[in-house]
C-alpha cells in the first residue's frame, strides 16, 4: 500500500510525454488547465530519453520501437541494440497489426533484459538476440516477481503465496497457507522505513529471504466499491495508532534442501524488520530491527541456514524517533566492510563499518544531507552520492574517498541532478533540470569529473506561451533563526501596482519537499494554471519537512500542526509585506498532510484565510496508521494532549470561511472516515463546509480525472476568492 510520503512524491512527479507544438496563432496565450494537468491527453510535458539506464558499461534507452545502446567512450556511440519486432521474433510472437508505439518496458538484469510480455517473463540476451529463460506470468493476479541472480530461477507471489519458477516453465508452490490476513513476499509495515518489496534473493541465488506478515490481529477496515449492482467490500488491514499491529517475520527458503527456516527475531512480535541485507557470501542476513516505539534500532546478524541469532553489530537510539531507510552497502573487494547511511549525528551521512560492528570512520559530514547513495567507483575506494550540499533546494552529485578526505563535486551547475552509476563506476548518467532548464540527459566521467557529452536536451514544452514568473527566496522560521525556502508564482502579465488574491499551497509534513530547483520549481500544473488566472501562489517548506536534518524535522514530534502552522504564518507575514498581495483575499490549499494543514489553518486563523481546499486530509491522527502516526505522535494513550490538540473534528465549531473538503472514496492511506467525521462534527456544530468526493479513487485523483479535480479546486477559488 502506498504511504503518505509516496503519494506526496507522486503528486510532485513529472513524466515524459511528447511535446505539443504550439500553433503560431496561439503563441501569446497561457496554457489551458488541460495542458497544465498531468494525466490529461493534452498535457504539455518535457521529453527525455525514455527508460535510460545502464546495461553493464553501456547505456540503453528506448527510441520509439527500438532499444538503443551507447558506449560512453565511443565517438559515435549509439546504435540499435534490439527492435520490438526482433524481440517478438525471439519469443515466437508475430507482430500484431501496426505494432507498438514503443519498445516493451524492461529491466536490466546482469547483462540481460527482463521483459514481462503476455503470459511470461522473458530473459533476453540482447547481444546474441537469444531467449535465455521464460517464466510463467500470472498477469494482474501476480502480486510480486523477483528474478534470482544468475537467472536460473525466479519467485512469484500469487494469492499471497510463494511460487518458485523454473526456466523450463514449471513451478513449485513454496507456501500454501497464504490468505489476505497471512501475506507472503510483499511489502510490510505500510511501506515505511524504505520498504518497497518483500522478496530478497541471496547474492549467489541459493536462498530466498521473504517477509511473512500476519495481519489476523488487525481489525479490517472496509473500502466500499460502488461499480457493481450491489456495492462490494474490500477489506483493508489497516493498523491505527495505539491499536494492535501486524506481526512480521522473515523466512529463508533454501533451494538445495527445499526447506524453509524462519529467522529467530524473537519477542516482542510488534516490531519493525527493516532494511534486509545479505552478506556478499550469502552466509549471513542482516536486519535493522526497530522497536514499536521507534526510538531504538539494533542492526542484527542472523544465520540463514538455521535462523539463529549471531550478534548485534551496533544500536542507534533517539529520544524522539529513529528511522533507518537504507540497506548495508558492502564495499567491493572487502566482504567484511560496508557503508551505512544514517542520521545519527543529526544529518543523514555515510559511515564506514566492519561486520564486527566497529565504526571505522565517518565518511561524509556537515550541515547537509546525503539523499541517495549511488554506488562505488575505483574498485570501492571511492563513493558516489547525491546530496543537499550546495543548497536544500538543489541536488548535487559528488564523489568522496572511503576515508572521507577527498571529495569532488561532479555536477557543477545548480539545479536538480538525478544520477545512475555505471557498473564499473567510471561513468554517470545525470538527469538534470533547474528552474528554467527542462530535462537534460548528460554523461559524466566520475574520474575526471568532466561532462563527457550531452545525450539529449528537452525542448521547453511551454515556449511561446505566456507563463507566470517563478522566484525562489528565504524567510525566517517562527524561531527567528532558521531559514525557510519558498517559491512565489506571480500572475501572468503581472502589474506591481495591483493587489492580487493569494493562495498558499501547503504540505509541510515529513519526507516531502515542495520547493525544489527543478523545472518550474517543481510546481504542479494547478499552481501554474492559477497564476495564469490572476492569483499569486506561494509555497514555503516549514520546519517538519524533508532534507534539512533531524532538528528541523523533529520539532513537530508529539504536536503535529503547531510549529508547521507557526512557520506558515511567517509566510503570511512575508506576503503581507508585499505591496501587490491583497491581505483580505488570502486562501490555502493542500493534499494529504497538506489537507490536514489547510483545515487546521482555516480553523485557527479564520481572520487570515477566507477560502481553503483540503484534499485527502487527516483530521484525527488517532485514525491514521501506526508506523507513520506513532513515529511522529507516539501512541494516543501516551500522548493524549497531542492527539486532542490535533483532532480537527473537535474544533469544527471554529470554521468561519469557505472550506472545500475532497476525498477519494477508497483511499487506503488516509481513510475516508477522516473527512466524514469532520463533516459530521460540522453538522452538529452548525458550521458549513463544502464537500466533494471522487468515487473509486484512492489517495489522490490521478489519470484523466485529475483535470476534473484541478478545475474543481480552481472553481472554488474563482467563486469565493475573486
Amino acid at each position: 500500500m502506498m504511504n503518505i510520503r509516496t503519494l506526496a512524491l507522486l503528486a510532485m512527479a513529472t513524466t515524459t510525454l511528447a511535446v505539443t507544438e504550439l500553433p503560431a496563432q496561439e503563441q501569446h496565450r497561457s496554457p489551458t488547465l488541460e495542458e497544465y494537468t498531468l494525466g490529461s491527453p493534452k498535457a504539455l510535458r518535457r521529453t527525455s530519453l525514455r527508460s535510460l539506464r545502464w546495461l553493464g558499461s553501456d547505456y540503453v534507452y528506448i527510441d520509439s520501437t527500438r532499444l538503443m545502446i551507447g558506449t560512453p567512450t565511443a565517438a559515435h556511440p549509439e546504435k540499435t541494440l534490439l527492435s520490438q519486432d526482433e524481440f517478438l521474433a525471439i519469443i515466437g510472437e508475430a507482430t500484431k497489426g501496426a505494432g507498438a508505439k514503443y519498445f516493451t518496458p524492461f529491466s536490466v538484469v546482469d547483462e540481460g533484459l527482463l521483459i514481462p510480455f503476455g503470459k511470461k517473463h522473458y530473459l533476453i540476451d540482447p547481444q546474441t538476440k537469444k531467449q535465455l529463460a521464460a517464466f510463467e506470468r500470472a498477469g494482474r493476479t501476480e502480486q510480486a516477481f523477483a528474478l534470482a541472480p544468475r537467472a536460473k530461477h525466479a519467485v512469484a507471489v500469487r494469492d499471497n503465496n510463494l511460487f518458485l519458477l523454473l526456466p523450463d516453465g514449471s513451478s513449485k508452490q513454496l507456501t500454501t497457507d497464504g490468505t489476505p490476513t497471512l501475506v507472503y513476499g510483499q511489502s510490510v509495515h505500510q511501506n515505511e522505513f524504505g520498504i518497497n518489496g518483500g522478496l530478497f534473493w541471496s547474492p549467489d541465488g541459493s536462498r530466498l529471504a521473504f517477509y511473512r506478515m500476519d495481519q489476523s490481529m488487525v481489525t479490517p477496515y472496509p473500502l466500499v466499491h460502488i461499480n457493481t449492482r450491489k456495492a462490494t467490500e474490500e477489506k483493508l488491514y489497516y493498523p491505527m495508532a495505539g491499536m494492535p499491529s501486524h506481526h512480521v517475520t522473515l523466512g529463508v527458503y533454501d533451494l538445495a534442501s527445499g526447506k524453509t527456516v524462519y529467522i529467530k527475531t524473537g519477542e516482542p512480535k510488534e516490531k519493525y524488520l527493516t532494511n534486509i541485507s545479505w552478506a556478499p557470501d550469502s552466509k549471513t542476513v542482516y536486519i535493522a530491527e526497530v522497536n514499536r516505539e521507534q526510538n531504538h534500532m539494533d542492526l542484527k546478524a542472523y544465520d540463514p541456514a538455521t535462523g539463529d541469532y549471531i550478534k548485534t553489530l551496533f544500536s542507534e537510539h533517539n529520544d524522539k524517533y529513529i528511522e533507518p531507510q537504507w540497506p548495508l552497502y558492502f564495499i567491493p573487494g572487502r566482504p567484511n566492510e560496508f557503508v551505512w547511511q544514517t542520521r545519527r549525528d543529526g544529518f543523514t551521512h555515510l559511515y564506514h563499518y566492519n561486520t564486527e560492528g566497529k565504526l571505522l570512520g565517518q565518511i561524509t559530514q556537515g550541515a547537509w544531507e546525503v539523499t541517495d547513495f549511488l554506488g562505488f567507483a575505483d574498485g570501492g575506494k571511492t563513493l558516489v552520492f547525491a546530496s543537499t550540499q550546495l543548497s536544500p533546494i538543489d541536488r548535487a552529485i559528488s564523489t568522496i574517498s572511503l576515508d572521507g578526505k577527498k571529495m569532488k563535486l561532479l555536477t557543477q551547475q545548480s539545479g536538480w541532478h538525478v544520477g545512475q552509476l555505471s557498473l564499473d563506476g567510471k561513468h554517470l548518467l545525470d538527469r538534470f533540470e533547474s528552474l528554467h532548464i527542462p530535462t537534460e540527459n548528460r554523461l559524466l566521467s566520475t574520474t575526471s569529473g568532466k561532462l563527457t557529452s550531452t545525450l539529449y536536451k528537452s525542448k521547453d514544452p511551454e515556449a511561446g506561451y505566456l507563463n507566470p514568473e517563478i522566484t525562489f527566496g528565504t524567510i525566517k522560521a517562527a524561531d527567528g533563526t532558521t531559514d525557510l525556502h519558498y517559491r512565489l508564482l506571480k500572475p501572468t502579465n503581472f502589474d506591481p501596482t495591483k493587489k492580487y488574491p493569494t493562495v498558499i499551497y501547503v504540505y509541510n509534513g515529513p519526507h516531502a519537499q515542495l520547493v525544489q530547483n527543478r523545472f518550474q520549481a517543481g510546481c504542479l500544473g494547478w499552481d501554474l494554471y492559477m497564476a495564469t488566472q490572476g492569483y499569486i501562489i506561494f509555497t514555503v517548506d516549514g520546519r517538519g519537512s524533508a532534507h534539512r536534518g533531524a532538528a528541523f524535522e523533529q520539532v513537530i514530534h508529539r504536536q503535529l500542526g503547531k510549529h508547521e502552522m507557526a512557520d506558515q504564518m511567517e509566510g503570511v507575514k512575508f506576503l503581507k509585506s508585499l505591496p501587490y498581495v491583497d491581505a483580505d483575499r488570502m486562501g490555502v490549499a493542500g493534499w494529504s498532510y497538506g489537507g490536514f494543514m489547510t483545515t487546521n489553518l482555516m480553523l485557527t486563523y479564520p481572520e487570515v484565510f477566507k477560502v481553503g481546499v483540503a484534499g485527502g486530509a487527516v483530521t484525527d491522527w488517532a485514525r491514521y496508521e501506526i508506523m507513520y502516526g506513532e513515529r511522529y505522535m507516539d501512541r494516543p494513550q501516551d500522548n493524549p494532549d497531542g492527539y486532542q490538540a490535533s483532532n480537527l473534528s473537535l474544533r469544527a465549531k471554529d470554521l468561519r470561511g469557505r472550506l472545500l473538503l475532497i476525498h477519494g472514496t477508497i483511499d487506503p492511506v488516509v481513510v475516508w472516515q477522516h473527512t466524514q467525521l469532520f463533516v459530521e462534527a460540522c453538522v452538529k456544530a452548525g458550521t458549513y463546509p463544502d464537500y466533494m468526493i471522487y468515487p473509486e479513487h484512492r489517495h489522490n485523483v490521478l489519470g484523466v480525472d485529475r483535470v476534473h479535480l484541478n478545475y474543481t479546486m480552481a472553481r472554488y477559488f474563482f467563486d469565493h476568492l475573486k
